[in-house]
């Protein structure tokens, strides 16, 4: 089985260890360096070919998310998730804006990091259920509209063509479409509907497919742009 080559920047070492020391005992990632700062992650580039990279927001000199394209460029094809304490809906916004493929907050469980690097790499946007509720809030709210006006023109480019989309949706889909408004993952979802946590993964694929979206944080906005949180 090929590993996922992982590399880990955050400025506090005890937390950086102690995470390097947790992902290297899932037999699926490899983690093949680690950085306290922007520079020193930057001087891997040449060396080392990390596939994903988990990045603090607050790094002393450049912060984690003014240093997105630079690591972008310097790692081909690398993909960033940004793993931080920040809950700032303005950080976020400038996190996906930037370019980055995820946001989790540091209190995330230990396996549901885990399987967040899995789906980042499989191309899936991860975003912390909190956050997603406050992106959310902040797309409705419209006095922080210029905080995340950027990220959210991203996210939401292909919602015109979906404009009328929401009668081809089933009740249920309509009902699972107001959950992940809310942020809540697939494993909530099912919980909260009696229902098994894969029915709701092709419930979501269903609708993001009537509906003409490419990801679930497309439909949160979606779905909050209509009334149905």
């Amino acid at each position: 089985m090929t590993l996922l080559r992982l590399m880990v920047v955050d400025d506090h070492s005890l937390f950086r260890r102690g995470l390097v020391a947790l992902l290297s005992q899932d037999g699926r990632f490899e983690v093949v360096a680690q950085a306290a700062d922007m520079g020193e992650a930057l001087r891997c580039a040449g060396t080392l070919a990390p596939q994903l990279i988990l990045l603090d927001n607050h790094l002393p000199g450049v912060r984690g998310v003014d240093g997105i394209a630079a690591l972008k460029e310097a790692f081909a094809g690398v993909r960033i998730l940004m793993l931080t304490v920040s809950e700032d809906a303005q950080d976020l916004a400038a996190a996906m804006q930037a370019g980055a493929d995820g946001y989790l907050l540091k209190t995330v469980e230990s396996e549901h990091l885990c399987d967040a690097l899995v789906k980042v790499m499989a191309g899936e946007p991860v975003i912390s259920p909190e956050m997603m509720t406050k992106f959310v809030a902040a797309f409705r709210a419209k006095p922080v509209q210029a905080a995340v006006a950027p990220a959210e023109a991203s996210l939401t480019a292909d919602l015109a063509p979906a404009d009328g989309g929401l009668e081809s949706l089933s009740a249920r889909e309509r009902e699972i479409l107001a959950y992940i408004a809310r942020g809540d993952s697939n494993k909530l979802i099912g919980r909260a509907l009696d229902i098994a946590e894969t029915t709701v993964k092709v419930h979501v694929q269903h609708i993001l497919r009537k509906l003409q979206l490419s990801s679930r944080v497309q439909a949160a906005v979606y779905a909050a742009a209509r009334g149905l949180v």
